[in-house]
């Protein structure tokens, strides 16, 4: 995860924020001096955040705010008092911390709410952050039910408030790759997709260990790679048939440790997920995500162990080792609110990749072929 001035150890899965290891802060003090050299933001107008709710990536809405200087924060809510007093310490030493999300909303005149708790509520919270006008960066997915999706879609329609997903892998230079080696046509068109997110299990939240209010594994961390399968293959899934389940570890109770999915490509290609909570401590890094891509000319794909490669039929396998840079989520969301630049997560693609995870969590759960 990317932070410029405090490395908060919530986004890896929903580690307790106080439990720092020696990996989180060296690897929080390499992005925080990668950050000094980044171009300061300006904004038009001040813009007042508040996040409501601790879980998942909340320093991806943290972390640029060095970049910032129009931005502050004004605000937290979450269940753990703890975890606020670790996010205003210091740099937000002004923000206030409160007990109960609505008493924030009441008592804060915000720009901007970050909406990061756990993903049962998270509709709800949404809905009522649209219904004051306030725009809304969110965690993923937006709800966990298709009903409470309709919902959104047809408040942030009615309100015009801007909003935005924590699907924040697009952002990253080698996916932004692999769209590149896809869109300059060097691979022909893409028929056949593979991609892996695998995970230690670490220590999981009460939260996460029942159906209502976790929603499942398949659209909580596979909406990161439904998004990716899209995005860098210019392809849409069509449909979907999927497997769940949790094998071991019966103190997860609801909550499936490992899945796989199955899509059919709208040109009448195919796509694989696989998806597992199984990666052992032992690992050298707490996740492993990987996405191949295979056209008609020749396949390209990412994984942390040997990079972005490439192989087409006119040059051998070989390593992209020129990559574009980095980008930022929050920073793209609030130029586009804000300066009216062009979003790099637009709003239809949020839509659709909330719509596709719940369909293929329907095709697990239901046992059948889901139309997306």
């Amino acid at each position: 995860m990317k932070t410029g001035w405090l490395w908060l150890p919530v986004p890896r899965q929903n580690q307790p924020m106080r439990e720092f290891s020696r990996r989180d802060w060296l690897a929080g003090a390499a992005l925080a001096s990668q950050a000094v050299s980044q171009p300061i933001v300006r904004l038009p107008q001040k813009v007042r955040v508040a996040i409501i709710g601790l879980e998942g990536h909340i320093s991806e809405i943290l972390g640029p705010m060095d970049r910032l200087p129009d931005v502050q924060l004004v605000a937290v809510y979450d269940r753990d008092a703890q975890r606020m007093e670790d996010v205003v310490r210091g740099k937000h030493s002004g923000a206030r911390m409160y007990g109960n999300w609505r008493d924030l909303l009441d008592g804060e005149k915000l720009d901007v709410a970050g909406v990061c708790g756990d993903n049962g509520e998270r509709a709800g919270i949404i809905l009522e952050c649209a219904r004051r006008k306030l725009n809304v960066v969110a965690e993923k997915p937006l709800a966990i039910t298709s009903e409470d999706l309709d919902r959104i879609k047809q408040v942030v329609a009615s309100s015009g408030i801007r909003l935005t997903m924590l699907i924040s892998m697009r952002f990253e230079g080698v996916y932004r790759a692999l769209k590149q080696i896809v869109d300059s046509g060097e691979i022909g068109e893409v028929a056949q997709i593979s991609a892996q997110k695998s995970y230690k299990l670490g220590d999981r939240p009460e939260w996460m260990r029942n159906r209502s209010t976790f929603g499942g594994t398949i659209p909580y961390i596979g909406i990161h790679m439904v998004d990716l399968m899209r995005w860098t293959s210019g392809r849409e899934l069509v449909e979907a048939a999927s497997f769940q389940g949790r094998v071991g570890f019966p103190q997860l109770r609801d909550m499936e440790n490992t899945t796989a999915t199955i899509f059919r490509l709208d040109n009448g290609g195919t796509g694989s997920l696989h998806m597992d909570y199984l990666r052992p401590d032992t690992a050298p890094s707490w996740g492993d995500d990987r996405l191949r891509l295979a056209g008609t000319r020749g396949v390209a794909e990412y994984q942390a162990a040997t990079g972005v490669t490439l192989v087409t039929e006119r040059k051998p396998p070989r390593e992209v080792s020129t990559l574009p840079p980095d980008g930022s989520l929050f920073i793209d969301f609030l130029e586009s609110t804000y300066l009216q630049r062009p979003a790099g997560l637009d709003l239809k693609d949020i839509f659709r990749v909330n719509e596709i995870v719940l369909a293929a969590r329907t095709a697990a759960d239901e046992h059948r072929i889901v139309r997306i």
